[in-house]
């Protein structure tokens, strides 16, 4: 099911055989731009900063979406997660306040469970949020998932996102969880890290997109 922020694109075979270029896709006016591709190894953090190794996050486009492509921890059962910055990554510690709903279903066909995550939320912080629930570090475990930043160039509202990931978790459960919050501040967001709680980010890639 598509989030209310997702935009779906479609091109039909002879759209695609004249394309040249996909660097840039549209779709009744709206554009999705390539933007910057960091791939993971053995990363402590995947940081995009406005202005820094062809990054743009400012006013260009109203709407910024990241994706994450195999995300896989150095570390067993340990989240992924992000802080954003106001001061070109000086420092990400921006105020937060954030709900997060996950479900679960195991390998085994147990612990089939939708639920608000308690304790996953924060109320007026500065910590990182995490994304998803305790990923495995197996061989064959990572997550994937999509995260949107509205608007952080702006000077008078506060910035909101929304994010829905997957994860192989370390107790061998599928993990299906949605994250929405805004980022209190009336200054303009100008830097976003990725993290896990410990260890590194072995693998993955996280793409930025901007959307007209």
């Amino acid at each position: 099911m598509a989030l209310p922020s997702e935009k779906l694109i479609t091109i039909n075979d002879r759209g695609a055989r004249a394309a040249t270029t996909f660097g840039s896709l549209s779709a009744g006016g709206a554009n999705m731009v390539f933007i910057k591709k960091l791939t993971a190894s053995s990363s402590s953090t995947l940081s995009f900063v406005d202005g820094a190794s062809g990054v743009v996050l400012d006013n260009t486009y109203k709407e910024y979406l990241f994706t994450f492509k195999n995300i896989h921890p150095s570390v067993d059962d340990r989240e992924f997660e992000f802080n954003l910055s106001i001061d070109g990554g000086s420092n990400y510690n921006v105020t937060k306040t954030t709900t997060r709903f996950s479900a679960y279903h195991g390998e085994d066909a147990g612990l089939g469970v939708l639920e608000y995550t308690a304790g996953e939320d924060l109320a007026q912080s500065t910590a990182f949020q995490g994304f998803q629930d305790n990923y495995g570090g197996g061989a064959d475990e990572c997550g994937a998932g999509q995260f949107t930043l509205f608007n952080p160039s702006s000077t008078t509202f506060a910035k909101h996102f929304i994010s829905r990931t997957t994860n192989y978790h370390s107790s061998s459960l599928a993990i299906d969880c949605y994250l929405a919050g805004y980022a209190n501040t009336t200054s303009a967001v100008d830097a976003i890290r990725f993290q896990f709680t410990e260890g590194t980010i072995e693998a993955g890639d996280i793409c930025l997109y901007g959307i007209l």
